[in-house]
């Protein structure tokens, strides 16, 4: 670089370096004449300028927060957090399948209890339900094992049909454990009919859940000879003490009286007395109608009975219109068609019972 070159450039630096306070000095000035241009203006605000200034503040704050909280609830709200559902009383696979869409996964204790049919049951949880936590948290899940054990009883010499009234008593305040298979298997015995003679599984057996029992049971004595009685001329009350010893089936039909029959009456029997016939063999029995009174009804009730293993005790009862009840026919029927013979108050209602419970009921008009 020539001699006069490095001359000028020394200059020019000795120049500027001179010059330079005073540039600050007028940098300086201005920002502080126009900080105090603005003090000035701030100062000449009238108060709803100030007021105004103070709310948007405020309101600008107010939006600051209420981002940061959105933002929170967000992450918490996010796949890492979930509700513990409630799986109380629950069978366990469901139990299971519940907790696995939440993501969380179950640590089991297993204990006995009094119900053989709580068995596979959640009994308690922990945590409770609605807690929020982790996903993949270990819940805590108490699951019944069903009841130690529990025995069979001895049924032998009991009417099946008391048993199954008692069985079903049982299930109106709790699972019945035992049930009968149907139909049980029905042979002829001297016990009454419908007496249980033999069980499986046996007496004493132990069972830690739901037993079906196989029945033995009698359906009585095989059909013996029996002579046929005479019943032309009985009453209908006396009609019907005959049926109610005799092992017959009885069937009627009713019709006016002929010449010197007595109304109210046995006037036929399709099987002549003295003739031997089977246990639970038919007889059809013609009543002649009663003398026709005010105030009464005569006629057959009928009605279309199941057909049972056994014969059953059938009875029809009348209640009279002042409330009074009575028995006016009373056998052991093996079902199928039943029909008696009455002659009520008229407004009287017919009530058919089988084995001591209400079949059906019918007013007599």
């Amino acid at each position: 670089m020539a001699k006069k070159d490095i001359k000028d450039f020394t200059q020019t630096i000795k120049e500027s370096t001179s010059k330079a306070p005073e540039k600050v000095s007028a940098t300086v000035k201005t920002v502080a004449e126009t900080a105090s241009e603005q003090h000035k203006r701030i100062s000449e605000w009238t108060k709803p300028q100030k007021r105004t200034f103070v709310l948007f503040a405020l309101l600008m704050f107010l939006v600051m927060v209420l981002v940061a909280v959105l933002v929170f609830f967000a992450t918490l709200k996010g796949e890492e957090r979930t509700m513990v559902p409630d799986v109380r009383r629950m069978d366990l696979a469901d139990a299971l399948m519940k907790m696995q869409q939440r993501e969380l996964y179950p640590r089991l204790t297993l204990r006995f209890t009094d119900n053989p049919l709580d068995r596979n049951l959640v009994l308690d949880q922990s945590p409770p339900a609605g807690s929020i936590v982790k996903a993949g948290r270990r819940i805590n899940l108490v699951v019944s094992r069903g009841a130690v054990l529990d025995k069979v009883e001895d049924y032998s010499g009991r009417n099946i049909d008391d048993l199954k009234l008692y069985l079903q008593g049982l299930s109106t305040t709790t699972k019945v454990l035992v049930s009968i298979r149907e139909p049980p298997l029905y042979i002829f015995d001297n016990s009454a009919p419908g007496t249980i003679l033999d069980q499986t599984p046996k007496s004493g057996t132990e069972i830690s859940g739901p037993t079906v029992l196989d029945l033995v049971v009698s359906k009585g004595p095989e059909a013996k000879d029996i002579p046929m009685p005479s019943l032309i001329g009985l009453s209908l009350r006396e009609m019907a003490s005959k049926a109610a010893t005799t092992p017959l089936v009885f069937k009627y039909k009713m019709r006016a009286a002929h010449d010197k029959e007595n109304p109210g009456t046995v006037v036929e029997q399709s099987v002549e007395a003295d003739t031997t016939l089977k246990q639970l063999d038919t007889v059809q029995i013609t009543v002649a109608s009663p003398t026709a009174r005010k105030g009464y009804t005569s006629g057959i009730f009928e009605y279309t009975l199941p057909e049972y293993p056994y014969v059953v005790p059938v009875e029809l009862d009348v209640i009279a219109p002042d409330g009074t009840r009575k028995s006016i026919y009373s056998v052991k029927h093996p079902g199928g068609a039943f029909n008696a013979p009455f002659s009520v108050q008229s407004g009287s209602v017919l009530v058919l019972m089988v084995s001591g419970a209400e079949v059906t009921r019918k007013e007599v008009k």
